[in-house]
């Protein structure tokens, strides 16, 4: 007994040094007031539920260890206890209520996405996502830019291996973002951990949510619903800038995408060449239309008719009429 004690012993001392080496095991504090209270809400139900492992477990191994056949314990022989039901009915119902106050108010704060500064609409597709700044004009899709070679493993993995994308999601910071989640295909799941944001994004269905980032910072995540063979290859970027910054980068992508404005010079080329086709195809009051058979002398503005036309009219008919008179 005492053997398995001690190992007991070294198990735990040695998750806890892990989890002191390694802070990754446990879910991120995060970079927004409502990921703060998630986590101490998560932390809060962690120990409670210690407590009541520990509680549990130690009567269990009490039982084991002090009641056992072994040592001449005899059993003891009761039907029910009254007390005991009500006080393991009670202690419960107890603990879910500590639990149930202020998990609903986290919940009821995250699903607030009134009063937002900026609307997000995030659509996703087999395997990407397509960002839309609502009332910008500004909307991108934004893929992984992690190399082929990396992927298949023949290259040297970055630093941030299958968390990088070509357009990165750039938004300010101490503003409230409202996320509008939906898809073009299969069900998805736009999940950043640090920013508290989990929302399933449905075909034909949108769901909201939203975000107050406090920190300048990049944050990655990744889609969080199994959607088909490239599921892995799926990562969301956030990058959380200033305001000032973010200003500057949402008037760049507005002029990116804005068409260019003809020059002055480009006008009065392009339209000379119009004025001269209509101005030759729609003679004036002013300018006599010609006949197919008459010529404009150079050195007068009278028409005249062409004389070898009427040269070779003329020859044309009288071979006619000899054709005629040679008829029986």
């Amino acid at each position: 007994m005492k053997f398995i004690l001690r190992r007991i012993a070294w198990m735990l001392l040695l998750v806890s040094g892990q989890a002191a080496a390694n802070r990754s095991i446990n879910m991120p504090v995060g970079v927004t007031d409502v990921s703060h209270k998630v986590y101490n809400l998560h932390m809060t139900i962690f120990w409670i539920c210690v407590a009541i492992g520990v509680v549990v477990f130690g009567v269990m191994l009490y039982a084991i260890v002090f009641h056992r056949k072994s040592v001449g314990h005899q059993p003891a022989k009761f039907h029910d206890n009254t007390k005991l039901e009500v006080v393991w009915t009670i202690i419960p119902f107890l603990i879910l209520g500590a639990i149930a106050f202020p998990a609903t108010k986290t919940l009821l704060q995250m699903d607030d996405v009134s009063d937002s500064d900026l609307t997000i609409k995030v659509t996703g597709y087999m395997w990407r996502w397509h960002y839309e700044y609502l009332g910008t004009g500004v909307e991108f899709m934004s893929d992984l830019s992690t190399p082929y070679e990396a992927i298949i493993h023949r290259a040297a993995l970055g630093k941030d291996y299958l968390r990088e994308v070509d357009n990165p999601v750039v938004v300010p910071i101490n503003k409230k973002i409202r996320f509008l989640m939906t898809a073009n295909d299969v069900i998805h799941s736009w999940w950043v951990p640090e920013l508290a944001v989990k929302k399933d994004a449905i075909p034909g269905f949108i769901n909201e949510t939203w975000t107050r980032i406090n920190e300048v910072g990049r944050y990655t995540g990744q889609c969080a619903e199994l959607c088909g063979a490239r599921h892995a290859f799926m990562p969301i970027v956030v990058d959380a800038v200033s305001e000032q910054d973010f200003a500057k980068w949402l008037t760049e992508q507005q002029q990116m995408r804005m068409p260019p404005e003809p020059s002055p010079v480009n006008e009065q080329v392009s339209e000379e060449p119009m004025l001269d086709a209509e101005s030759q195809a729609a003679p004036t009051a002013e300018e006599p239309t010609m006949a197919p058979d008459q010529v404009l002398p150079a050195s007068t503005g009278e028409v005249s008719p062409a004389p070898v036309l009427d040269a070779e009219l003329i020859e044309q008919k009288s071979n006619l009429e000899s054709n005629e008179d040679l008829t029986p």
